[in-house]
């Protein structure tokens, strides 16, 4: 950044180191988790991303933007992070694994108001994620947005909302 007015990129990294490698190992079990999200049906993957995302935001800007970068989880994350949406087959992806999820609750509870508010929750959550947009665009998976911005020499909007 040739600009000296703008603030350094990296302003929101924590300065104390106690605090910086709490955030980092913060954004790296969420990591974990989301990554085990992947495979398992009943654990969610983008929200544990998006919280590692920010807490990489406050640790480690190379790894938050590495995060973004990433070919399978970084279109995901800059949808959100861009306009608040999820794609279609993520969506599909979800209601499928609700709807197993209470099945399975359905069938093995041993009182009836479990499933019945497991189906509540799950609902409320069905309809938050359908009234999601869906993208309108898709980035390109080598470049998050804020390089682009990075390059024209301005700060990153997605660093500074992290």
């Amino acid at each position: 950044m040739d600009d000296q007015t703008a603030p350094p990129e990296d302003a929101s990294v924590c300065a104390s180191p106690l605090r910086r490698r709490l955030w980092l190992a913060l954004g790296y079990a969420a990591v974990g988790l989301g990554i085990a999200g992947t495979v398992l049906p009943l654990l969610p993957t983008t929200p544990f991303l998006l919280l590692a995302a920010g807490a990489f935001a406050k640790s480690s800007p190379a790894l938050r933007d590495r995060l973004y970068r990433d070919p399978r989880f970084g279109p995901l994350l800059r949808d959100w992070q861009a306009e608040g949406a999820i794609p279609r087959k993520a969506k599909a992806a979800a209601l499928v694994g609700m709807g197993v999820s209470w099945a399975i609750v359905a069938l093995t509870a041993s009182r009836p108001l479990v499933p019945v508010l497991a189906g509540a929750c799950m609902a409320a959550v069905a309809v938050y994620i359908v009234t999601r947009p869906s993208p309108s665009r898709s980035w390109p998976t080598d470049a998050a947005p804020d390089a682009a911005a990075a390059e024209d020499g301005n700060v990153s909007a997605l660093r500074n909302e992290a």
